[in-house]
């Protein structure tokens, strides 16, 4: 089998300020576009962020309409009512004003309303065909106010499939925002919990990357146009994880414990596009495809401060829940990354032994779930031994990221994985 040679880095296009939020307006306008679909939850629809943006639109005499049924953790179903609000207009532009699950909501809106297809036309492969996005989008305006996701940088679009218990996406460079409004301001109304799950999918995001299986021992793809976007780790990558991780590392514990520490939300929001910069073009691996299944088969787990009464593991919860384990078996694979990962969250590794660099990495990302009162392991969001096995059925299909960990993995080494994240500490 032929081994990849190359690794290609899309740029992703952001604007950072406190404020930028209201140039929405003239961004759009200067494109040529009147006519606009915003995408945004129900909660965040009555908040000053879309108030601002909507108001943004006016300004320029924008037309829109306003889809603010966007499910907090996607579903199928929940991206069909986007792709069906979308069919039914004649839009030329798209906003979205939200968290990760707002701005993947409007990528599929987006595609398969310029390109209609069945909705597993476009999704990864095994569960979905697979099929690259065959061509140029419309427009699509990414207004985050989570920092965390980075999905305002990222050709991907992450969604459960109901039947399936688990989540899948679609993943496509094609699929990135055109602008991402990177606004500080618009994370003033995030709660202490969802601040740090999502912030703690930075750490993920980062250190996945960093130490995902490097994109020359990938298997070489027979045309350009089928390179992945998700590459695994390369130089360029590994810049912006790192710098994700340091920030995040700095910034987190005081954007959660103070909301309006302007410094900490700026920084923190900024790294998560760091990440997502990182990730987008190098891929995440383990614990984000064990994230999956635990986020779809959820029973009864409810956090803190999120809307609403139905189950839910947030995602950067489910992701983060899984990360210790996870680094503790990949360790061995690429040592002095792990140490690396370790010192950027704040270690001395100088006297580190290598082969203590899993359980160093996993120590270290373990101390800061604690001090945001992270759910202590899988059992405390509602798993037991017994769930393993429709766990381990739920992550093999995910061969997107599962193949970039840098240690092989199957479904015996899958279940061993899950035991060990029942309890993080």
């Amino acid at each position: 089998m032929a081994k990849e040679y190359a690794f290609q880095m899309t740029a992703s296009n952001v604007r950072f300020g406190a404020g930028v939020t209201r140039e929405i307006g003239m961004d759009i306008t200067d494109l040529g576009a009147n006519r606009v679909m915003v995408v945004t939850d129900g909660n965040l629809a009555k908040l000053p962020p879309v108030a601002n943006v909507l108001q943004a639109l006016e300004d320029e005499k924008v037309e829109y309409k306003l889809f603010d049924r966007v499910h907090v953790e996607p579903t199928d179903s929940s991206f069909q009512e986007a792709i069906d609000f979308a069919n039914s207009d004649s839009f030329d532009a798209f906003v979205a004003v939200g968290g990760g699950s707002t701005i993947d909501t409007a990528k599929a809106a987006n595609l398969y309303s310029t390109y209609p297809a069945d909705l597993l036309e476009y999704v990864n492969a095994p569960i979905g065909k697979g099929q690259p996005i065959p061509g140029e989008l419309k427009p699509l305006f990414a207004v985050p106010t989570t920092a965390g996701t980075g999905s305002e940088t990222t050709g991907v679009a992450i969604f459960d499939l109901i039947d399936m218990h688990a989540k899948t996406g679609i993943a496509h460079r094609r699929l990135k925002p055109t602008l991402g409004l990177i606004d500080p301001n618009n994370t003033r109304t995030l709660p202490p919990m969802a601040a740090a799950a999502t912030g703690l999918d930075i750490f993920s995001h980062a250190l996945e990357s960093f130490t995902a299986l490097p994109f020359s021992e990938r298997p070489l793809p027979e045309r350009p146009l089928l390179r992945p976007a998700y590459q695994g780790c390369n130089p360029i990558s590994d810049i912006w994880s790192a710098e994700a991780v340091r920030l995040g590392a700095m910034y987190l514990p005081r954007a959660v414990k103070d909301p309006e520490d302007e410094e900490a939300r700026s920084w923190l929001i900024l790294a998560a596009s760091f990440a997502g910069i990182g990730f987008g073009n190098a891929g995440v691996h383990l614990p984000h495809g064990m994230s999956y299944p635990v986020s779809g088969m959820v029973r009864d787990y409810r956090p803190a401060d999120y809307v609403g009464d139905e189950p839910l593991v947030p995602h950067g919860m489910a992701v983060i829940l899984n990360a210790p384990a996870a680094f503790r078996f990949t360790g061995e694979a690429c040592p002095e990354r792990h140490l690396k990962g370790a010192e950027m969250l704040g270690v001395d590794v100088s006297r580190a032994n290598p082969a203590d660099a899993g359980k160093i990495l996993a120590d270290a990302v373990t101390h800061f779930m604690r001090e945001l009162n992270i759910p202590n392991g899988l059992s405390a969001v509602g798993y037991t031994s017994d769930d393993i096995p429709a766990l381990v059925e739920g992550t093999l299909p995910q061969h997107r990221v599962t193949k970039l960990s840098p240690r092989p993995v199957g479904a015996e080494e899958l279940a061993a994985l899950f035991e060990d994240a029942m309890v993080a500490w």
